[in-house]
């Protein structure tokens, strides 16, 4: 039964589950853009599918699915039809929130003096169509980085970053739950699941069903704000056979996990700084950083000055670095990390072992990015669990 909200000012409450048709997906689009937000969602690009600004669902990547492996990405012809068949590519929503570049604020001579110019522009509002549950996690986790705290959060830490509280409040996130695992995925391993769960964030949850002719969406509640927006639209209740769908689903897309991260990995690592493997993965990482530029969580970064040829004017940038840059642990005398061992063992133990104690929370959600965009394959859950297998020749 198709209904309209009785009045617009209500919103529907969290935990609602409606359904829509494509062109309920397309009302969705132009409400957002109609209401302000500049809609971010999946689109093809460089043969790959990557996260930029959109106008329409025409511009998703439909009927497409990716093939992802160690060191392996290709797009293939997917269920025909399906929006959201692939899985994820080499960007997140973190390019969004944490630019690779950002201006801080610049300075010119003025009469003698410099006057300090902040940056003019007003944070955008991002509404972000078809965010995955591991990324979905991935922004929970650089929230605990940057400080920002949710208005059901109070702690936000000691530190917290103007720019990038600035843009995630007034951000908009529509998760997409997955309708399958990739042989890259590990997101159950690490306490995660391929749909989405209360209190992770969304403001409104897709699920896609595709069974025989029918095509259509379940949209659940996240938040008061996706309520509001969604009683603007047309809907269907939801019905029971498609919430045992979705359940469905969801079950299948556990039980696809191509990777699976070792238990007990965080002091795994604490107690082998030493250990034989790091000389092992040096020998084949060629520090590249890719890794670092695809994950979702990573947050290293440098500062700028740039300076004009007439000295009357400067800019100071923030933008991105990462710790396998052998000049990025460069202190006077020279770098700490002057091997690529320690520069892998630094990555990989401050993602899966001393996050945990800076943040309180993991700094991997099992997405697999780093291991299908590493030239070489390296797989960060087969060189954990080549150190839990010595361990284990060792008792």
């Amino acid at each position: 039964m198709t209904q309209s909200q009785k009045s617009v000012q209500q919103a529907l409450p969290e935990g609602t589950v409606v359904r829509v048709g494509p062109d309920g997906l397309e009302a969705l689009v132009a409400l957002l853009k109609q209401v302000g937000y500049t809609t971010i969602g999946p689109t093809v690009k460089d043969d790959a599918v990557v996260y930029q600004e959109i106008n329409t669902t025409k511009d998703f990547p439909i009927g497409w699915a990716d093939d992802q492996d160690g060191g392996t990405y290709r797009l293939v012809q997917g269920t025909k039809g399906a929006f959201f068949d692939y899985l994820v590519g080499p960007t997140s929503p973190k390019r969004y929130f944490f630019p690779p570049q950002n201006k801080l604020w610049g300075a010119s001579k003025e009469q003698g003096h410099f006057e300090v110019e902040k940056p003019a522009e007003e944070a955008p509002s991002y509404a972000f169509i078809g965010v995955r549950s591991c990324e979905l996690r991935a922004i929970i986790v650089q929230d605990r980085v940057f400080g920002f705290a949710r208005e059901d959060q109070h702690d936000k830490g000691i530190f917290s970053d103007p720019y990038y509280v600035e843009r995630r409040k007034k951000s908009l996130i529509i998760a997409v739950n997955c309708r399958r695992a990739g042989k890259t995925c590990f997101c159950v391993s690490m306490g995660g699941d391929p749909h989405v769960r209360h209190g992770e964030g969304f403001d409104l949850a897709l699920t896609e069903i595709m069974e025989g002719s029918q095509h259509h969406f379940l949209i659940e509640v996240g938040s008061e704000r996706g309520g509001l927006i969604l009683a603007l639209l047309p809907f269907e209740a939801a019905k029971d056979q498609d919430l045992v769908a979705r359940k469905t689903q969801a079950e299948k897309a556990r039980g696809q996990m191509g990777r699976t991260m070792v238990a007990d990995v965080n002091p795994l690592l604490k107690n082998n700084l030493t250990h034989s493997r790091w000389e092992d993965v040096a020998s084949r990482c060629l520090s590249c950083a890719n890794c670092t530029m695809v994950c979702p969580t990573c947050f290293c970064s440098n500062v700028e000055e740039r300076t004009d040829l007439t000295g009357d004017h400067t800019e100071r940038w923030r933008t991105w670095d990462s710790c396998f840059s052998i000049d990025y642990s460069y202190i006077h005398g020279g770098p700490i990390r002057k091997e690529t061992k320690s520069r892998y063992r630094q990555w990989m133990t401050h993602k899966l072992s001393s996050w945990w104690d800076q943040f309180g929370l993991s700094g991997c959600v099992g997405c697999g990015r780093c291991i299908t965009w590493c030239p070489v394959g390296i797989d960060i859950t087969q060189e954990a669990a080549a150190i839990k297998k010595s361990e284990e020749c060792q008792t």
